[in-house]
């Protein structure tokens, strides 16, 4: 190696490591040739089989909490599972959360369009204005979504009802085209129009917001 590309190598260092912290969005793949396309449809395929898995699941009153991760990875939460790497499908997903077997406890994490982990730990949310008829995995739910901007899907093991969690909000009772309408509007048409850093502006904007409004109070 000559003297002139070590001194690139040193003088881009920063922007290299910046491009390698890149690796695994949708703008690295992009530079590498890798077709948005086929990555859109890639989502959509894996939103419909989540959206079959989640209404058969509710059907039959089996509780689920799955979490879509977005921009913010969240690998801290992913090693808290059991590691699957696993290609989705209704049936794995469904069978993940049967009743009384080693992974049902715990959510699954979905990450680059494939189920990173099962069983995961989520942070609980202590806010007192959640209502206490809400159980533990919406709880979580709420818990991660105001950490992150993953979305986060539940099934209650009591009504069979379907929540999703996003923001820090939880929508309550979603029917099943409603939770695709939601998770395509998220997962790929927002993916687009709003990147990152403005949703990131965003939700620092609300909490300046809600802290100014509390001491008001």
């Amino acid at each position: 190696m000559t003297y002139g590309a070590i001194i690139l190598i040193v003088v881009f260092a920063p922007e290299l490591r910046r491009s390698l912290e890149q690796l695994g969005t949708n703008k690295f793949k992009n530079f590498f040739g890798i077709s948005t396309k086929s990555l859109e449809n890639k989502t959509k395929e894996i939103i419909y089989m989540v959206v079959i898995a989640v209404t058969e699941m509710a059907k039959k009153k089996t509780g689920a909490l799955i979490v879509f991760e977005r921009d913010i990875k969240i690998q801290d939460i992913i090693s808290t599972g059991i590691a699957i790497n696993a290609e989705i499908s209704p049936q794995l997903v469904c069978n993940i959360f049967v009743p009384n077997t080693p992974l049902h406890d715990g959510a699954v994490v979905i990450s680059d369009n494939k189920i990173a982990a099962a069983a995961c730990m989520l942070p609980l949310s202590d806010d007192l204005a959640i209502s206490k008829e809400l159980g533990t995995r919406h709880r979580a739910a709420i818990g991660l979504s105001k950490q992150c901007d993953s979305i986060v899907v539940v099934v209650s093991e009591e009504t069979g009802k379907i929540s999703i969690a996003k923001d820090g909000t939880l929508i309550a009772d979603v029917k099943e085209e409603t939770l695709k309408k939601i998770l395509l509007k998220n997962l790929i048409i927002e993916s687009k129009v709003e990147p990152h850093q403005n949703r990131k502006k965003k939700k620092e904007t609300k909490l300046e917001v809600a802290e100014e409004n509390s001491k008001k109070e």
